[in-house]
């Protein structure tokens, strides 16, 4: 009878781990608002669930029309504490315990919030103040939790960046910044623990790849590879993809600090669709191929796991559910959508994992899987906003030793009454001079870039040359 018991107790953990695990596999969805042209919460919801087929979504704040557009949809939520609270929330839980009140209890259970992330990628910002203040706010964000009664449905959590590893390659040599190492990371890692909550870290295999081309082949970074392997001299493990080879750094850093069991949740992967002239390997083709094949992997029963975590689940959030027209810096960043905001899909895609690749449609062949080489000018975009852009114009020729000395009076590029000439030349002359120390052609959505010569008679635009 004690055997019989045992072997059924053996089994009941058995099967309840491997629902977990099959819970646990199914994908989700960052859905950012950073757009004008958005669909309305109700109808986002409806196409993260049917269209895109989707068991999640993770939201960057506690918007209450979108969480009550989730009630009884079944659908898990992962809301956020923005990072400008941080501060406060550590060292004051009464805010802590005001802000759960007003964001998480008036919506659950009806909606299922089940994470509640504190920041979005605190420790890449230069503010180290808010660095020291994550884990004491994550405590008290978790106190207020237990103290509204919903602790033990809610996990706490916040999504870092790949810049949070000193060193990724070989993945066995995976560490945290020194900087960070003891002070933020090794009391999160032990809260993390005590709370069996998830390390949330954000995976770019587009973002290592396209920074060195030369060195890591495409298809290694898009799942794609027949023949290329890496293998880690430390371990001797294998690895036939990007990806894992980045996860793997995150396990290894947080073994050397004492935790190698805390399961990983990647909060955000994805691959633009489009980008600027001077943005390699951002297209269709490609944004399509690696987020299918990252689905296949992700969403596989049994769970693959990587090399170093073999049959581990890794849960998800795919990045991202629009292309967002409002979002800043890079081209690409406006350009990580699985769908238009017209509601149309940028390319066929099923978060669920059960659609065959032999079902969906012919991709558009990749045009810039190469750098571009030559020129490339900054130019104010098509129907920008016109009082907009006389203080971009100002603020380019502010910032740079002569930036807009040919469009002063008397000079060659000086046109009265053109603003949009003036304006485009101190936008090529301020991105020629500053893109190598992080100046970017976007103004706001008011630039874009150009191949096309925008220089007239003795006027000659400053360019960029690739």
């Amino acid at each position: 009878m004690q055997m019989g018991l045992l072997h059924l107790l053996v089994f009941s953990s058995l099967l309840l781990a491997l629902c977990s695990a099959e819970i646990l596999s199914k994908i989700g969805v960052n859905y950012g608002q950073l757009g004008n042209n958005l669909p309305s919460p109700t109808r986002s919801v409806w196409l993260i669930k049917h269209q895109l087929k989707a068991q999640r979504v993770k939201i960057y704040d506690a918007n209450p029309s979108i969480l009550r557009a989730l009630e009884h949809t079944g659908i898990q939520v992962s809301v956020m504490v923005p990072n400008e609270l941080i501060n406060a929330i550590a060292v004051n839980q009464t805010l802590a315990d005001s802000w759960v009140g007003s964001n998480v209890v008036p919506f659950h259970p009806a909606t299922k919030i089940r994470y509640l992330l504190v920041g979005n990628e605190i420790l890449s910002s230069a503010d180290n103040t808010t660095w020291f203040n994550l884990v004491p706010a994550m405590r008290k964000v978790k106190k207020a939790l237990k103290r509204h009664k919903v602790h033990h449905k809610v996990k706490v959590g916040t999504p870092l960046a790949m810049d949070v590893l000193a060193t990724s390659y070989p993945p066995s040599s995976g560490s945290f910044r020194p900087d960070v190492s003891d002070r933020v990371m090794k009391p999160m890692l032990q809260f993390l623990n005590r709370t069996k909550s998830f390390f949330f870290i954000d995976v770019y295999p587009y973002f290592a790849w396209s920074s060195d081309p030369k060195t890591i082949d495409l298809n290694y970074a898009l799942f794609e590879s027949k023949n290329v392997t890496v293998k880690d001299p430390g371990t001797g493990l294998v690895y036939t993809n990007l990806f894992d080879q980045m996860v793997d750094a995150v396990t290894f850093a947080m073994k050397k600090l004492g935790y190698p069991n805390i399961p990983i949740w990647i909060a955000e992967t994805g691959w633009p669709n489009a980008g600027d002239y001077d943005q390699i390997g951002a297209n269709i083709y490609n944004a399509a191929t690696y987020n299918r094949n990252v689905v296949k992997k992700l969403s596989a029963r049994p769970a693959i796991g990587t090399p170093a975590r073999p049959g581990w689940v890794l849960p998800s959030f795919m990045f991202a559910l629009y292309n967002e027209n409002q979002k800043t810096g890079p081209g690409t960043e406006r350009h990580f959508g699985l769908l238009y905001p017209n509601d149309s899909f940028v390319y066929d895609i099923d978060l669920s994992g059960e659609t065959p690749d032999t079902e969906y449609g012919k991709l558009p062949a990749p045009t810039n899987n190469e750098p571009y080489e030559g020129k490339i000018w900054c130019v104010v975009a098509k129907r920008a906003n016109r009082s907009a852009l006389a203080s971009a114009l100002s603020y380019a020729c502010s910032q740079g030793n002569a930036t807009c000395g040919p469009i002063q009076p008397g000079k060659a590029c000086h046109r009265k009454g053109s603003l949009v000439r003036q304006a485009s030349y101190a936008f090529s002359s301020y991105w020629a001079q500053f893109r190598k120390t992080g100046g970017s052609c976007y103004f706001n959505g008011l630039a874009t870039q150009t191949i096309e010569d925008p220089s007239y008679g003795s006027c000659e635009f400053p360019a960029v040359t690739l």
